[in-house]
């Protein structure tokens, strides 16, 4: 259990760091654009999964770690451990971006563009299939696994890309919950909590439904 959650720990950091450090840095320099920030975000989440997928199933998002525990894959103790683990990277990665750059971009935190409402739903939408999947990809009996890390990176990347301009495109507590925490931007954070909790775990659900013998 231990090299798991040092493995969530050090996964979960470098995708919050790298991720919102992209928000954060294109802030400063006008350079990475909105495509760079959605590239650095698929990419950093493919190269994770490859890095720590056999160690811990890499997960780095309690949205995914419950969606795993509501499939049976995880027990109750180390589904708990590991939203702890993720949620204390995401804060100290953010809190690592406010002693480089300052308060800048609120550390990347995400905010709907237009209403709660709308941010919302495309939260729940964006999280159900990237749970979808990660479970077709990483967890199906006949899934081409060795991919598993190109399919799942690619989906975060594309959802970043097409949504991200509207409702920050989180699909992660952790990815969320840092920045507001650290940079004290926490009005509609429930909106990234409890609708990708809710996408990840129907997603759960359904899959159940679609394989069970």
């Amino acid at each position: 259990m231990r090299k798991k959650l040092i493995a969530e720990f050090l996964g979960t950091y470098f995708l919050v760091f790298a991720g919102t450090g992209a928000v954060v840095i294109d802030d400063v320099t006008k350079s990475l654009t909105h495509v760079g920030i959605a590239l650095t975000f698929g990419l950093v989440v493919m190269a994770l999964i490859y890095t720590f997928g056999y160690i811990s199933g890499a997960h780095f998002n309690p949205a995914v770690t419950i969606g795993f525990f509501i499939h049976r894959d995880i027990n109750k103790i180390e589904a708990l451990n590991y939203i702890i683990t993720q949620l204390i990277a995401g804060i100290i990665a953010s809190a690592t971006l406010l002693c480089l750059f300052g308060n800048v971009a609120s550390l990347g935190a995400t905010l709907p563009r237009g209403s709660w409402e709308q941010s919302f739903i495309l939260e729940f939408i964006l999280t159900f299939f990237l749970m979808m999947v990660i479970f077709g990809s990483a967890v199906h009996g006949k899934a081409v696994k060795s991919f598993a890390g190109v399919a799942i990176g690619a989906t975060v990347g594309l959802e970043a890309m097409f949504a991200g301009p509207i409702c920050g495109a989180s699909m992660n507590p952790a990815r969320s919950i840092g920045p507001a925490i650290v940079s004290g931007t926490t009005q509609c954070l429930w909106v990234y909590i409890v609708a990708t909790i809710l996408g990840a775990s129907c997603a759960a659900i359904i899959y159940k439904i679609l394989h069970e013998k």
